[in-house]
């Protein structure tokens, strides 16, 4: 696993536990332990947001 996809991963996790922290947008855990389309949902959107995040630093310090 290259830097990039580790780093990716591990925003997109720190990303993620504040989304499911955060009651307002996640309300309550589907029945499917973790393995709803609500959690997968928002773990695609973890990874979209820290894909974007990197993709803006790398251009700033071009």
């Amino acid at each position: 696993m290259d830097a990039k996809t580790t780093e990716i991963k591990q925003i997109a996790t720190q990303l993620l536990a504040g989304m499911l922290a955060n009651p307002h947008i996640y309300a309550q855990t589907s029945d499917d332990m973790g393995k709803g389309v609500q959690e997968q949902d928002l773990i695609v959107l973890a990874i979209e947001m820290a894909e974007q995040l990197i993709e803006k630093v790398e251009n700033r310090s071009i």
